[in-house]
Parts: structure tokens; C-alpha cells; sequence
């Protein structure tokens, strides 16, 4: 399918209903989101059926996006971070950079109504989903050097000929994924709850950030320029894949990989984790003693002594890695490999995570997406966890979850929840278009799905 051409409708900023006391103040960065200043945003979405219009009833799409605005300035209200921007101050003498969220000097969210002339069954095709689901996404993110940003937080509403796509796209030194999908669920919460006095959210968001003691509550980086620290990645052609594994098929998964090492302790998140390494590994052909890894994005929150709660509001994750050769991940079996990922998982403890705090603050360093992953390595973010389907803004459930284009190079994996729930998973894997055909073909992995 060609890249569909998406027409602009409009476009406006939307800031907090009310302002508040806490929103006035610089808010000071962790050490976990100025890692992520040269890291794309989150960008992720949810498809709905269109609603139709009832009789002689106007378009229903106008009333939408009015609740949408007015829902989305109330939300904002409490996740006030997303309406600011970041700031930039630069201190020649010793040479530093220090970055806070600004709430004072902004315009607030971009939010943009746009239109396309696809229809929903062409976004759930299986194979071309860049091509189809990127326009959908609000691309202007370019770091402006004068000391600011563009938008902390983008919403983007697509009308395609029988279908809506509510497309958010958060800057990753603001959030996490658990943040995102808090803030996404909140604002569902809030536009269901319209026309109700003082609406309330569930889970109000912690903003004060966690820094160990003896840092902070600034943070400088020290650099002298800002090219020393961000970047921008291109990532080169790929294929892009939603492939979904049914709650029996995950079940499979992890009995085999438990069965295999004689073990009861293998998540369902770790066995097809190991899978899609195995697998990726084969189609790669790599020489049997070339080191490879996978990488799984880790929540730190509840890892943490004391924990942090769920609600903490910004970045609070890191990654943990299995290793092994190419020879050695393939003369196994599923279950060995699960194994090392678990146990990097169990390794995973407040000593571990304090550890590399500790070695960040002696040397910071922004993570660079065309240095920090390899080409014989594979990267699972996202969560199965994360309640997707929850959000429904009043057009019933959604259909499908898709994501823009950031974030995305050859061994990037993205789990999400299976649209019926009961612990179905989808992945959407990337990979270059010779490597995505290789594993359309593998066998173990294709037997996995059914």
C-alpha cells in the first residue's frame, strides 16, 4: 500500500482548565528522563469504529472532538507536565546543561483533527503498517537550541472513512509507558465522567520525581554543546508486523519453555520473549560465536526499597538483558533461553537498580537509539500489562492498537495486549524486508502463532 496522503483539518493548543500552584514551578528532571533527551516520543494509538450519525443528526465527529478538547483541558489539570515544555539552561563556566519542564511559557498540547482516505480493514492488514499508521502522528518534534521544545504532548484525531484513530504522541523524558497509559486511562476516565461536577480520576499522578539522596534536585549534565548529547536516528527501510498470538497459543509458549527447564517460574512475557530471540537469531544467520542479547524494558517502580507507587508520574524504567552466542542461543532450547531472561529479571533488584543510578551520576550519558541497540540484538518494549483497551473515549471498544513512527529499528519489539484480552498478546516486530520474510517462513516461530 502507498503512504496515504493525510489532510489537515485544524489544529490548536489546549491548555489546563485551572491553573495551579504546583504548575507554577520549574519542575526538576531524574536521572531516568534526562537519559531519554535524545530518545523519540512515545507515540501510540487506538483505533475505533466510526459512530453513525442517527437520523438527521450533524456529523457525530464535531461533538467528539469538543468532548475530546474539553476532557483533554481537564486532564491537564492534574498531568499538568504534558501542557509545558522543556527548557534549557546553559552554564559556561564549569560547562553544563541543565533541563526542567517550563509550565509558565507554553501554549499548552497540540491537538490536530485530520482526515484519510482509508478505511479501517486496511489498517488491519498485516503487513505495511508504517506506512499506513505513521501520518497518523503529529511529526513535528524537532528540539529547537534556542532553549525550548515543541509540545510535551501531541494528540492527533484521524477520521478515515468508517473509522477514528486517537493517536497520542508524549516526549519520553516527560513519561515512561506506565505514564503514558496512565494519563491516556485518566483522560478516557474524564471524558466518560463529562458533565459530572468536580471530576475525579482514579489514580492521580505523583509528580515529585525520585532522585537519590545526596543528587538534586538539579541535575547538570556535563557537556559543552548540545551536540554531544542529542541526536536524531533515521532508522532505515524496514517491514513492520502485528502478529498475534491467542491466549491458548500463549499458554503453549510458556508451558514449553517451563517444561523445558524444569522450572514453574517463566512468565508468559519471557517465554515468548525468548521466542522471538530465538527465532530472530536463526533468520539473521549469524556466525555461531557473534555475542547477541535480548533486551526487555524493565519497570523500577515496585523494585525500588521503598517502592515507588504505580502513580509515580515520569520515567522509572531501565533494561535488563539476557546474552549469549548465536551458537549457544540455538543449540538450546526455548526453556534455556527463557531461563536467562528470567534470571536477568530476578537480578533486577533495588541494590542492582541503585548501582546504575549511582554509575550514572559519576558519568551521565543520554541513551542514543543508533549506538545503544545492535544489529544482532533484539529489544522488547511496551507491556501486555498496560490496560490499552480500557481507554474508549465513548466509541465503544477499540479495535486495534497501533504505534508512529519513533522508536522503531530492526529487532524492535513492541508487546501489547490481544484485542479479546484473557492473555493474548500481539508483537510488532520490526525487522529489514528480507529478515521479516525469513521469519514469515520460520517455522518454530509461525507454529508458535496457530
Amino acid at each position: 500500500m502507498n503512504a496515504p496522503i493525510v489532510q489537515h483539518i485544524s489544529g490548536c493548543f489546549i491548555k489546563p482548565q485551572y491553573i495551579t500552584d504546583e504548575s507554577k514551578q520549574p519542575i526538576h528532571l531524574s536521572q531516568w528522563d534526562l537519559a531519554m533527551l535524545s530518545v523519540h516520543y512515545i507515540q501510540k494509538g487506538l483505533l475505533f469504529i466510526k459512530p453513525q450519525a442517527v437520523d438527521d443528526q450533524a456529523d457525530p465527529i464535531k461533538p467528539l472532538l469538543e468532548k475530546l478538547k474539553v476532557s483533554l483541558s481537564l486532564a491537564l489539570v492534574h498531568f499538568y507536565p504534558l501542557a509545558g515544555r522543556l527548557a534549557t539552561l546553559k552554564q559556561e563556566n564549569p560547562p553544563c546543561y541543565s533541563v526542567f519542564i517550563d509550565c509558565n511559557d507554553s501554549p499548552g498540547a497540540r491537538f490536530i483533527h485530520a482526515a484519510v482516505d482509508l478505511t479501517v480493514s486496511d489498517i488491519l492488514l498485516p503487513t505495511d503498517v508504517p506506512l499506513v499508521v505513521q501520518s497518523f502522528f503529529d511529526h513535528d518534534k524537532a528540539i529547537n537550541h534556542d532553549g525550548h521544545t515543541m509540545s510535551l504532548l501531541s494528540i492527533q484525531v484521524t477520521e478515515l472513512v468508517d473509522g477514528i484513530f486517537i493517536g497520542c504522541s508524549i516526549n519520553h523524558v516527560v513519561v515512561d509507558g506506565t505514564s503514558f497509559w496512565h494519563f491516556f486511562r485518566a483522560w478516557s476516565e474524564i471524558f466518560k465522567a463529562q458533565g459530572q461536577d468536580n471530576i475525579p480520576i482514579s489514580h492521580p499522578p505523583i509528580h515529585k520525581r525520585w532522585i537519590p539522596e545526596g543528587h538534586g534536585p538539579i541535575i547538570s549534565l556535563p557537556f559543552t554543546h548540545h551536540d554531544q548529547f542529542l541526536s536524531r536516528h533515521e532508522a532505515p527501510q524496514m517491514r513492520e508486523r502485528v502478529f498475534h498470538f491467542s491466549t491458548e497459543s500463549i499458554a503453549k509458549i510458556k508451558a514449553k519453555a517451563n517444561s523445558e527447564c524444569k522450572s514453574n517460574n517463566i512468565s508468559s512475557l519471557q517465554a515468548l520473549s525468548a521466542l522471538v530471540w530465538r527465532s530472530v537469531t536463526r533468520v539473521r544467520r549469524l556466525p555461531a560465536d557473534q555475542e547477541t542479547s535480548c533486551r526487555m524494558a524493565i519497570n523500577n517502580r515496585s523494585r525500588l526499597s521503598p517502592p515507588l507507587p504505580q502513580e509515580y508520574f515520569g520515567n522509572s524504567i531501565q533494561t535488563v538483558r539476557g546474552i549469549a552466542t548465536a551458537g549457544q542461543l540455538l543449540e538450546h532450547n526455548l526453556g534455556w533461553a527463557a531461563s536467562l531472561l528470567h534470571q536477568a529479571v530476578t537480578n533486577h533488584s533495588d541494590n542492582a537498580l541503585r548501582e546504575w543510578v549511582e554509575a550514572w551520576f559519576e558519568s551521565p550519558f543520554i541513551y542514543q537509539l543508533g549506538r545503544f541497540f545492535d544489529p544482532c540484538s533484539i529489544m522488547m518494549g511496551s507491556s501486555p500489562r498496560f490496560d490499552m483497551y480500557g481507554n474508549e473515549f465513548g466509541l465503544g471498544k477499540a479495535v486495534a492498537l497501533r504505534s508512529g513512527y519513533a522508536n522503531k529499528f530492526d529487532g524492535k519489539v513492541s508487546l501489547y495486549p490481544g484485542c479479546e484480552g484473557g492473555g493474548s498478546m500481539d508483537l510488532e516486530i520490526c525487522l529489514s524486508p528480507d529478515l521479516m520474510c525469513a521469519l514469515e517462513s520460520d517455522k518454530e516461530f509461525m507454529e508458535a502463532i496457530l
